[in-house]
């Protein structure tokens, strides 16, 4: 489709160059399309274009605290991961990436798995803390998008810093839920989002991952109602609210800690007709840029 040209209405998509990366920009976005080993078959691996052309539907203008991103923040688009199913190769090409916020547009949650690992070759592990918002725990065996959390806690990540908001009823197993306690990560489910202020669930997070130095933040997209995302293959009705994944995500992001971001768990060529899983995908990924621009 055609869209306005306006040259007094910047859209976010224009904001992102694609120069050479070797300089540090303030936030960069890489895809990191893997697909081939999730529980539900799917196509995700055209979801990093699809969140790019979903980025042309929005301007740079953060109206609530009247701040024009392109104005507070360089922005790269880092291209795509060449084989994004191989764990080894997205975590050596995801490591080399030097921008101070990195998002990583997926593709199924096992890039998650990629992400945190990649960080972890330039940090110490036991310093990171992990936050996902997600409807399950991926405790499962296996490599898969059902298994990164369990995978990285193998890997050495203590899952007393690991935090886990958004869990769905009905979403997972008592097996999973007894692993999850057993291994110490804190639970936040989806009802508490509801009862609780924002501000407040964010504030408990924070205090549960007071000692790590690096945080990072896994948007799973299934932690949302089904009626928001219907391109998330295992999204529930009852999930979050759009509004409350976006400000979950602000509030996160707010702290100086949480540099490294996926989004994940989209498969855009089964979305709604106007696209409302991959604009709620990219309202999330300005939402980081905003926090980052403040």
């Amino acid at each position: 489709m055609l869209l306005h040209n306006d040259p007094n209405w910047m859209r976010a998509g224009h904001w992102f160059s694609r120069t050479d990366d070797s300089s540090l920009h303030d936030l960069g976005i890489l895809g990191v399309g893997a697909s081939k080993s999730a529980i539900t078959p799917n196509q995700a691996d055209k979801t990093p274009n699809a969140i790019r052309e979903a980025l042309l539907r929005y301007s740079t203008y953060f109206a609530e605290k009247d701040i024009d991103l392109s104005e507070k923040l360089s922005a790269i688009d880092l291209g795509d991961i060449p084989n994004p199913d191989s764990q080894a190769e997205s975590i050596d090409l995801i490591s080399q990436k030097a921008v101070k916020t990195l998002v990583l547009l997926g593709g199924d949650n096992s890039i998650t798995y990629s992400g945190v690992m990649a960080l972890a070759k330039k940090v110490d592990l036991t310093e990171v803390g992990l936050i996902t918002l997600d409807a399950h725990h991926d405790l499962r065996d296996g490599i898969s998008n059902g298994s990164p959390i369990r995978q990285l806690i193998e890997a050495g990540l203590p899952g007393n810093q690991i935090v886990q908001v958004g869990i769905n009823d009905f979403a997972n197993s008592k097996f999973y839920a007894d692993r999850a306690k057993s291994a110490g990560i804190k639970i936040i489910h989806r009802n508490q989002i509801s009862q609780e202020k924002i501000n407040l669930i964010v504030s408990d997070i924070f205090q549960t991952l007071a000692s790590c130095k690096y945080i990072y933040l896994d948007i799973d997209m299934d932690v949302c109602d089904r009626s928001v995302v219907p391109a998330s293959p295992a999204s529930l009705p009852g999930g979050i609210s759009a509004n409350e994944l976006l400000n979950l995500v602000y509030q996160i992001a707010s702290d100086d800690r949480v540099n490294h971001f996926d989004i994940t768990e989209i498969d855009s060529t089964i979305d709604a007709p106007d696209n409302r899983t991959t604009r709620l995908a990219a309202l999330a990924l300005l939402r980081i840029a905003a926090a980052k621009a403040e």
